[in-house]
Order: C-alpha cells, then structure tokens, then sequence
C-alpha cells in the first residue's frame, strides 16, 4: 500500500509524489477545536474516525461491486469485506484515500478548504468528500457507494439524547441531527466534545441518490445485502445516540462504470450558532456574521465547490514545492501534517461589528482559550499567510489587557477556559501575581506585534495599544534582564530563576518595541529601548557564557537549553546577539541529539517539537539545520501515539510526554519566514 503525504493527483506530473510515510493521525474533517475528526489507523478500515481528543466519530463507508459488497470505512459491519486500500495521500488541505477490488478503483478525497486568505470560505465548518469511481480491468461494473455517519457528531457523550430530520434545499437532498437538549455555550474545559448546535450530511442531488436515517445495524444491513435503504426514517426519537447507534445514511447508484472517473459529492458541516463567549457576550461564528443561516451555507458551499477546490489544489501544490525547498520531503511532510492541525484547533468568530476574531484552545493540556504563549508559538504560520489573522487572536487579549479588568503591568495569560474568554483564569488569575508569566506573556505580545508591523509595513494597529505597550515594555526593562523565579511557556518544567532563554525573549522584545516605535514615528523612544536592548544583550552573553556554549539560566553552570528566542534576532534584523552565539549553541545542540530529536534542556530527556524546529534556523545553516531537523522527522514516522501531533514527547523513543492536537504546531512553518522571498511571497497574496 502507498501511504504517503503529496501534491494532488492532478499535479503529480508537474511534480514526483513525496516519499512514503507514515502519519500519527491524519486528518479528515478540520475546522476547529470540537470539529476536528481523524483517523488515527494506516487503513480507514481498521478503526472509526475519531474527534481530536479520541471519541469515536463514526463514518461507515462501503461499496457494492456487481452486487459484492465492501468495507472501504470503518471496522464494521465486519461480515463485510474490507476493500484493500492502495493510497493514502495528504496535502495542506486534502486527505485522499483510494482502494481497488473486482475490477474497480475507487477514491475519496477529504476536503477542508482552510484559505487564511479567504477567511469566508476558512470560516465555512463544511468538509467535502469527493468519490472518483473507474473501472480499471477494462469492463463495465455495477457500482454502488454507501456512507453513513452516526448521531455521536452531535454530542459530547453518546449517552445524551438527539433528535433528527430532513431538509430539501436547491440541488441538496440534507439530513441532520442535533442534541436534544441544546446546552449552548453552557460547558467549558479541555476534553470536551460539542453538545450544541446541528450536524448536517449534504448530498448532491442526481440521479441513484436515496437517503435515510435509521438504526445503524438496519442501515448498514440493507445495503450490503441489496443496495437498499429503509423506506422511512426511524421515528423512535429522542433518544441517546448510543441507543442503536442512529445514522444519517447516504446511498448512490453510480449505475455501470466503465473507464472514464464517475465522481460524487456530499458534505459534512456542522452549525454551532453562537461559537464563543467573550466577556459575557455570545459571538456568532464567522460565517454567520450577516445573517447567513445554515441553509444558505451549505447552498453557498456546494456552488463554490469547483472554485474552492481549485484555489486549494494551487495552495498545496505551491505550499509542498515550498516547504521541500525549505527543508526537505521529512520536513515537508511534518509542515503538511501541522497545516489543518494549527487552524483547526482554533475558531473564527466574529465581534459585534462582523470584525473576525480567532480563539485558539490548548487542546490537552488546560482547556485554556486565547493563551499568548499558545498563539506566539503558532504564529509563524499566520505570519506567513495572514497577518489579519494574527491580528484577529491579539485584539481580544489587547482590549483585555486595556481595560479595568486587568490590573498588573504586565501582558496577560489567556482569557478564561474555551469556549468561554470571559478573563484570565491561569495562575492567579486577575487577583494576584501568584503563578503567573509575566517575562514571557508580555516579550510574545511586543515580539509578534513586532513582526506583524514589518509584515504590514506599519505599526498602524499597534498604535491603537500603545500606552499598553509602553507599560509592558517598561516591565521588561525592569525586570527581563534577569528574570525572578517565574514560570515560562514550559511551565511542565516548573518555575526557575534566572532564565537565560527568558531572558533572550525580553532583550528580543524590547528591540521589536524600538523597531515598532521607529514605525511610529517615536524616534526618542525607538533610540532609548534599542539602546537598551543591546546593552542587555552583551551583559547576556558575559553572564550565560559557559565556556563552549551558554546557560539554562546565569547561577547554573553545566546546564544548557535551546535558545529558541533567540531566532527573532535574525528574522527581525535587529542584530543584537554576536553570531557566534547561535554557532556555539548549534555545535552544543548537535552533541546533544537524541534519537528523536534534542531534548529541551539539561532537566530531562523530553522536548518540544515547535521550538526544535526554531532552534534549528538558529545560525542560518542548512547542514545544521537538517541535523535537527531529521530525528524530528524521525520522530513523526515512528512515534507510537496514534495522536495529532503532540508537540511535548520524549527523545529516547518517540513516545508523546503531553498535548495532542494543539496549534503550536504552526511554529514548524518558521523556516519559511527565514526565506525571505517565500515570505513576500505568501505575503502578497494574502494581501
């Protein structure tokens, strides 16, 4: 079986499918943090697609060949036949399957059209799955596809009750179902699934259409026996979705295939209402902010498909030419895995003038909503693709941060528990100091701010903040040099003092902020802060000096980290540190490899995937930036987990420490932002 991460098969002429390779878990229907499905298993047959978190998703897919059925979905019915899979490729936007059986090649193409430069069509919660059909042994064949999804899309827990029915629409035949009792934006925390809302399947009308919604053994045993559905809809509602597992199943006759593809459509969508609370109001999602129901959205997606399609076949053809430039296939294929995981672990919503507006949720790890030290680490992808997006994850936290609300000098931590970004609930909260990140939270704010101005070309939006800014910067000034006892963005690793990576992060910031204050037009500030900024950075280098490379922090001689903070001195040009600081850490991290990659520091043998990566662009180099970047790659191929990438794991045998799912993983697309022609490149379109 090819098993591989590449181009779509209409490009492949234009460019050699990427090797093979095996995924952690590959994506299928990827929107946001409760609409995010995989398969975690090599073959689609060997077990039901999963939200994010593990619960099951069922998808039950089949095949009648000349009145033979076969399993092409899914571990059941297991009477049926599994359709030997031949193909499994994965682009930033597209997961394609294909299997082949009696003469016949079937293929599925899972489409999520995540445009950051389109944020209508990225906001759209709707998935298409495209079956292409041939006959390959040069004879006519009967065939039949079947697929049905069960009522848990609906649901937190399978024991809750739903309800269903059908709708009509222009071209669209549709079913839906929905939890009986529609707890809206009531529960918050991490392994959570959404109760809320509607979940609709969406077939194109034609001709050998037929659909139902029925017990799943009746369903499923209809048609593998005949090709049959049941004549009606299960009346027996409510009832829990774990009560004979009810199913929103979809027949199509394809009639007699011969060599020429025969291609259907359906779609998977799920309208939430109301996605976020912010500050005690509920926000509408993104697509909905004038008005569009749910009708109108999946007429509106079924008319744009041709022209979506297109615009995502060029993004991942144009994406994977970019990232194997960058750093080669095992890095391209871990950029393509990390595309719909970073955006899908977040959700757009819009504020009461229609504005967007982007929450992102730590998946697994506190539940947390509009953490800063989750979106810095992703932020090289929307650097990359869309500032407006960064902009859309800042201004909830910067409008917090402004307000009465927040009392402390300092950037915040996040803005509550998903879905619920009503203040800060890490460490002390709003009330005390107590266990807070007041060093890291508050260099990531000035340190993307930053970059998003030289992206833009002005410091425009910063402006809107900047007695804001000024107070953080003054912190730094204060208290970055040498940080007190206090948590960073790994907080697994516990408070230290004297940080000397935390340390980095502040010197760093407080440069972006000269360089923000230049755009600004405040040139007294711009000279005072960049003087500043280099002052601290040689007092850095005669304190953290430890002969042949520099400190986990300045008291602990003999330690040694990854000075990821350090890559912002030579992507923002502000020429700080000596180079010979990034080659003395680069010749101590590629000592210190393990197996699967370099571990975080001296304290233990786990790492971190995002900052491995940032860590490898430290000197420029690409011989040490593929040193590092290869046990990475190692890594994601071998790794046990059947998870979405964890970016917390253990060097010595790939096993994952932590986390799962998470939009950190956006920070492997930092190599891009080192190519400077990539990066106006992307940047221009997104414009």
């Amino acid at each position: 079986m090819q098993h591989s991460v590449s181009v779509p098969a209409a490009l492949e002429a234009e460019q050699p499918a990427l090797p093979v390779f095996r995924a952690p878990a590959v994506p299928l229907v990827a929107h946001d943090p409760y609409f995010s499905v995989w398969s975690m298993a090599d073959r689609l047959t060997d077990d039901w697609p999963r939200h994010w978190t593990g619960a099951p998703r069922a998808l039950c897919g089949m095949a009648r060949i000349d009145g033979h059925a076969f399993r092409f979905c899914g571990p059941a019915p297991a009477e049926v036949e599994a359709m030997p899979q031949t193909l499994l490729q994965i682009t930033p936007t597209r997961t394609t399957y294909a299997w082949e059986a009696a003469g016949v090649r079937l293929g599925l193409t899972f489409l999520s059209p995540l445009l950051p430069q389109d944020l209508d069509v990225l906001s759209r919660p709707v998935t298409y799955l495209t079956w292409g059909v041939r006959s390959v042994d040069g004879r006519p064949h009967h065939v039949e596809l079947y697929l049905d999804a069960s009522a848990e899309w609906a649901v937190n827990t399978p024991d809750q009750p739903v309800v269903w029915g059908r709708h009509v629409l222009p071209g669209l035949d549709v079913l839906w179902c929905e939890c009986e009792e529609q707890p809206t934006l009531r529960k918050q925390g991490d392994n959570l699934r959404i109760d809320w809302g509607r979940f609709y399947v969406a077939a194109v009308r034609e001709k050998g259409l037929r659909q139902a919604i029925a017990g799943h053994g009746v369903a499923r045993g209809a048609f593998a026996k005949d090709g049959a559905l049941p004549e009606a809809d299960d009346a027996r509602l409510p009832r829990p979705a774990n009560d004979d597992w009810p199913v929103l199943a979809t027949a199509l006759d394809l009639g007699a295939v011969g060599p020429e593809p025969v291609s259907r459509r359906v779609l998977l969508a799920y309208d939430d209402l109301y996605s976020i609370e912010l500050m005690g109001r509920h926000l509408r999602p993104y697509w909905r902010r004038n008005g569009m129901a749910a009708r109108d959205l999946l007429a509106r997606a079924a008319a744009d498909h041709d022209d979506v399609a297109a615009r995502c076949t060029e993004l991942d053809h144009e994406m994977t030419a970019d990232l194997c430039r960058a750093g080669g296939t095992g890095f391209a294929h871990l950029a393509i895995l990390s595309y719909r995981q970073c955006l899908a672990a977040s959700k757009l919503a819009a504020d009461a003038s229609g504005a967007p507006l982007l929450f992102a949720k730590e998946n697994f790890s506190n539940g947390c909503i509009a953490t800063v030290d989750v979106i810095y680490p992703a932020c090289p992808l929307f650097l990359l693709l869309s500032t407006q997006l960064l902009r859309a994850q800042l201004t909830p936290l910067l409008d917090y941060a402004a307000s009465a609300a927040w009392p402390f000098p300092f950037a915040p931590h996040d803005l509550g528990t998903y879905p619920k970004a009503n203040g800060q609930v890490y460490g002390g909260g709003s009330r005390t100091e107590d266990d807070q990140m007041p060093v890291e939270e508050s260099g990531n704010m000035l340190i993307m701010l930053a970059a998003m101005a030289r992206a833009d070309g002005t410091a425009d939006y910063a402006l809107r903040y900047w007695p804001t800014l000024e107070r953080w910067a003054a912190y730094l000034l204060e208290k970055g040099m040498d940080p007190e006892n206090q948590l960073c963005t790994d907080d697994f690793s516990g408070h230290l003092a004297h940080n000397a990576n935390l340390s980095i992060k502040a010197i760093v910031a407080l440069a972006a902020f000269a360089q923000m204050s230049d755009l600004a037009g405040h040139a007294a500030e711009a000279a005072r802060y960049r003087a500043a900024a280099r002052g601290m950075a040689a007092e850095w280098v005669r304190r953290a000096d430890d002969g042949d490379h520099y400190r986990l922090a300045f008291d602990k001689p003999g330690t040694w980290s990854q000075k990821y903070n350090l890559v912002w001195d030579r992507l923002l040009c502000l020429d700080l540190f000596p180079p010979e600081v990034a080659r003395a850490e680069m010749r101590a991290y590629r000592a210190r490899l393990g197996p699967y990659g370099l571990p975080l520091d001296s304290r233990g043998e786990y790492t971190k995937l995002d900052w491995q990566v940032w860590s490898a662009t430290l000197t420029g180099d690409r011989e040490d930036q593929d040193a590092i970047l290869g046990p990475i790659a190692r890594f994601v191929a071998e790794t046990p987990d059947r998870v979405p990438l964890t970016d917390w794991y253990w060097t010595q045998d790939a096993r994952k420490a932590g986390f799962q799912a998470r939009s950190v993983v956006g920070g492997v697309f930092l190599p891009l932002l080192a190519d400077r022609d990539a990066w106006r490149r992307w940047l221009a379109r997104g414009q």
